[in-house]
């Protein structure tokens, strides 16, 4: 059984997906620029989708341990 997080903790985790969550949208900026462009550099924009996917795993971690199990 995980310890009950501290005020500070919850503070930290809720800033640090507050940026993970700006750095999202910036990259959904960054691809559909890209695509837009006409001339997408295709290697470029996997990446950027590449790392837009591994914030969404991190985001979902982060807010789970926000969230406390609640055993029904």
């Amino acid at each position: 059984m995980e310890k009950e997080l501290t005020e500070e903790e919850r503070a930290a985790l809720v800033a640090q997906i507050e940026r993970l969550r700006e750095e999202h949208r910036d990259l959904d900026g960054a691809i559909e620029a890209l695509s837009e462009a006409g001339q997408a550099d295709r290697l470029q924009l996997q990446r950027l989708k590449k790392r837009k996917l591994m914030l969404r795993d991190k985001l979902v971690l982060l807010e789970d341990q926000l969230t406390p199990d609640i055993i029904a």
